[in-house]
């Protein structure tokens, strides 16, 4: 393929618009807010779950201490009615005797609901303190998460403006090109990932081998407007005066 030296190049402006397309591309797959998102969205659904599993156990625990209370509020009320009709003095005193025996075991019940009762409201305490130190690790994950998508989006931006301006170069350089000349770059940068390089001190820029020297002899050799590529890596390579030929 022949293509005259200036045109040639202009390969190495394409090759350094495209060089920052990659890393554009690069740096969009590899942004270390993506990974803090999906840190932090596990952290979230981590400490929700974490959340969810406190707020039933307080829950739980309000429900037993309601039942609890009822409790001992049907054997005060039993007890309340024992003593009221031992005062009325219309029992018999065999009736006495077991209302005094029933007060006793009453109380005794009592004592046992207002002792399990006072546990209940003790657990129901250190759960409920619980569930505030888990929503406050709640809503600080959702902090860090929001922090993280923040960054990640105006990182993204600033991408964004770098490859809408790239693609503009792009647009300017591949139209001034042969077509065939652009066919091949496309097709080694396709395949390589750099579609030319230039060649300075008998070095690829590409693949950054040293060319042994028959390869040398056969390039400078060759015609100046005759294309030439790698023998390692294809990639086209620009002679310049750095080229050490």
């Amino acid at each position: 393929m022949k293509a005259e030296p200036a045109v040639q190049r202009q390969l190495l402006d394409l090759a350094k618009v495209d060089a920052e397309l990659n890393r554009v591309a690069h740096r969009r797959r590899t942004l270390p807010e993506l990974a803090e998102i999906e840190n932090a969205e596990k952290l979230l659904r981590e400490r929700r779950d974490a959340l969810v599993a406190v707020q039933t156990s307080a829950s739980d625990l309000e429900r037993e201490v309601v039942k609890q209370e009822r409790e001992v509020e049907s054997v005060r009320a039993r007890a309340e009615r024992d003593r009221t009709l031992m005062q009325s003095g219309s029992v018999s005193a065999k009736q006495l005797t077991d209302l005094e025996h029933e007060l006793t075991t009453l109380a005794r019940r009592q004592s046992a609901l207002e002792d399990d009762q006072l546990e209940l409201m003790e657990r129901k305490e250190a759960v409920d303190t619980d569930v505030q130190r888990t929503a406050a690790e709640v809503d600080r994950a959702e902090r860090e998460l929001a922090d993280a998508a923040t960054r990640r989006d105006e990182a993204l931006a600033d991408l964004d403006t770098t490859q809408a301006r790239r693609d503009a170069d792009r647009e300017r350089l591949v139209p001034a090109l042969p077509e065939n000349l652009v066919a091949l770059y496309e097709r080694v940068l396709a395949h390589k990932g750099i579609g030319a390089a230039l060649l300075r001190a008998r070095r690829c820029g590409a693949c950054q081998l040293e060319l042994d020297r028959s390869t040398i002899a056969e390039i400078k050799a060759a015609p100046e407007d005759e294309v030439v590529q790698c023998d390692n890596c294809g990639a086209i390579l620009v002679r310049t005066l750095e080229s050490g030929l």
